[in-house]
């Protein structure tokens, strides 16, 4: 039997000798990482006449282990869950949980790991079976089943991932797209609770729902503007780019995380919620900064040099409506950090991204000391926790660095 102490579960082959803590330079609040749905996530969470068709864990044809709902395989795709692998082991095909960190789906491992890094806090976006922002649940083909499993995978989020730690972990749900009265009253029972953020599809016209732009969301958005729950907009949420069929669709598509942050933000900046809802807090996840300036520029420009855009911003910029409503995290961005000024220093948060392939642990504290080290400790402060801590309303630890 594995425990936290024992990371690598059943094929230390597989592992990179195990890290060494990390001397810690700054308090970290991570506001990107993800969480893999450990195999037991739904048992006895379901009303009992649905326990049976919730989605379980099974071992496919060629010996992984895969998940099945409703008679559809959802799998962990190699790059999910790669921290502490040796690169030339990884895969893009479905892993086993004994070739995953302990880490990746116990929270025990979780927090040994964090320390590792020298991380305070973490926001945990979901994986693979529930399509980062419960897609997949929310288009079960049995809604009733679709709504329960929904509410369990929260109910199972507060109870095992976040309650043993609270201050260690940043509480954030999912909810039901397919009826936004239902999806706001779940947002709603999740803040009651302490959650801090629901993660919704970043342009759920591709996945099936009306745009952002349609009223058909105005509950959710109003019961996130109520309740101080911050929206978390991840990045292929509502899928990837379109990739030509002979491109190599892993590199593209992650190269192209900037511009899916753009399309998304653009959107939700013209879409004006966060007009019709000042309070209104919108986090873009995984997409790094990069394009950000470009997009107040441009937002600037349309206003200014063309004529328009002011329609239904109530005399605001468009501009300042971002500003004020949109934060931002980055992984470390070295070439775009001096546009930090234009965005907005305090709205701007740090990632890890554990345990994804793009991920820095355990060597986050040196990646930003590279990077970042040389800017003014104020900054710093406000980038690596003092943002994240506000915006989610978390504590911070008695001493905090630099």
């Amino acid at each position: 039997m594995t425990t936290a102490l024992d990371p690598t579960g059943a094929h230390p082959e597989l592992f990179l000798p195990e890290p060494e803590p990390r001397a810690v330079r700054y308090t970290i609040i991570s506001v990107d990482d993800h969480l893999v749905e450990p195999p037991h996530m739904f048992e006895g969470r379901l009303p009992a006449k649905l326990q049976d068709q919730a989605p379980r864990i099974i071992e496919d044809e060629r010996g992984h282990e895969v998940w099945e709902f409703e008679g559809k395989r959802h799998f962990q795709v190699g790059q999910n869950a790669v921290a502490g692998r040796r690169l030339e082991t990884v895969r893009i095909e479905p892993f086993r949980f004994d070739q995953m960190r302990r880490g990746c789906y116990d929270i025990d491992a979780r927090i040994h790991d964090m320390d590792i890094n020298g991380v305070w806090a973490s926001l945990n976006f979901p994986s693979m079976i529930t399509g980062f922002c419960g897609r997949v649940y929310s288009q079960a083909r049995d809604p009733e089943l679709g709504l329960a499993v929904t509410r369990a995978w929260n109910d199972w989020f507060y109870d095992e991932w976040y309650s043993p730690y609270p201050q260690r972990i940043i509480p954030m749900g999912i909810t039901w797209l397919a009826d936004p009265e239902v999806g706001a009253a779940e947002i709603r029972r999740n803040a009651d609770r302490g959650f801090r953020s629901v993660t919704l599809p970043e342009r759920p016209h591709r996945i099936g729902y009306p745009s952002i732009f349609n009223d058909y969301w105005e509950p959710i958005i109003a019961a996130c503007a109520e309740t101080g729950t911050v929206i978390s907009l991840h990045v292929g949420s509502s899928g990837m780019v379109d990739f030509p069929s002979d491109s190599p669709p892993l590199q593209l598509g992650a190269t192209l995380f900037g511009q899916l942050s753009l399309t998304a933000c653009a959107e939700w900046v013209w879409a004006a919620w966060g007009v019709r809802y000042p309070d209104l807090k919108v986090a873009m996840s995984e997409g790094g900064i990069g394009w950000v300036a470009m997009l107040i520029d441009r937002l600037d420009n349309i206003v200014d040099r063309s004529g328009y855009g002011l329609d239904g911003f109530d005399g605001q910029r468009p501009s300042d409506v971002l500003r004020r409503n949109f934060w931002f995290c980055t992984i470390d961005d070295p070439s775009t950090m001096a546009t930090r000024h234009a965005i907005g220093v305090n709205h701007i948060m740090a990632e890890v991204d554990y345990p994804h392939g793009d991920g820095t642990w355990p060597n986050t504290q040196a990646v930003l000391e590279r990077y970042w080290g040389d800017l003014p400790v104020d900054e710093l402060r406000l980038m690596t926790h003092q943002n994240a801590a506000g915006l989610y309303r978390h504590p911070l630890p008695d001493v905090v660095l630099p």
